[in-house]
């Protein structure tokens, strides 16, 4: 078992990519790591792209992410118009987005999807983050649906409660078009903290779940 010590990095500038296949992803998977980045490292500068968004999910990945980031030392906003279901069909294109990004970006940390995650779309934008950024530090996030492929992560960051009660408050007020889906709720969002909080012995037992594959020293 891994966990992240975050304060050993407190005096480094830390530049962080965050990416995700749709509105809400970045948010639901390791919305709480970022707001305790953000705490714990003022001058953190961040990079967020969400791939798919149109419409009213645009402005509500906007409205989310600024909400998330504010107080950061610097941050960018992408949001792009892949279509949501279809990515593995234009994986050509999506991949061309990775390529310019590589030499735009020196990220210390990178957030993406899980590798295994039955969502064709999370799993084509981890498979890329991976072949894109070959010697980085990528922490995989989970995020809950009905297909059930929770499995054990290996890395985790334990929370406090202040910081779940703000990422759940934040999901549910920038994210109104969800409020009809059974199961955007605060309680999902906290029974997972609360379990990741057990799976790593959190003192005030809430915790984010990644995979981690490679972590070189």
């Amino acid at each position: 078992m891994l966990r992240l010590v975050l304060p050993e990095l407190a005096d480094r500038q830390l530049n962080l990519l965050c990416l995700g296949a749709h509105a809400d992803d970045i948010e639901i998977g390791c919305g709480g790591t970022i707001l305790r980045l953000a705490a714990e490292h003022p001058q953190l500068a961040v990079r967020w792209i969400v791939f798919s968004g149109e419409g009213v999910r645009e402005k509500e990945a906007r409205s989310s992410a600024e909400a998330f980031l504010r107080g950061v030392g610097s941050s960018e906003v992408e949001v792009l118009h892949f279509r949501d279901g279809y990515f593995p069909y234009q994986g050509a294109d999506i991949k061309d987005c990775f390529e310019a990004l590589k030499p735009d970006f020196a990220p210390s940390l990178i957030f993406t999807h899980w590798r295994h995650d039955a969502h064709q779309d999370h799993r084509l934008i981890a498979e890329l983050t991976h072949n894109t950024f070959r010697d980085h530090l990528v922490l995989e996030y989970e995020v809950p649906k009905y297909e059930g492929d929770f499995g054990n992560p290996n890395f985790f960051v334990p929370l406090a409660r202040a910081q779940i009660d703000r990422k759940t408050a934040l999901l549910r007020e920038h994210f109104a078009s969800q409020h009809g889906r059974d199961w955007f709720t605060d309680e999902t969002f906290r029974a997972i903290a609360r379990l990741r909080g057990i799976g790593c012995r959190a003192p005030e037992g809430l915790a984010e779940g990644f995979y981690v594959s490679k972590i070189v020293l």
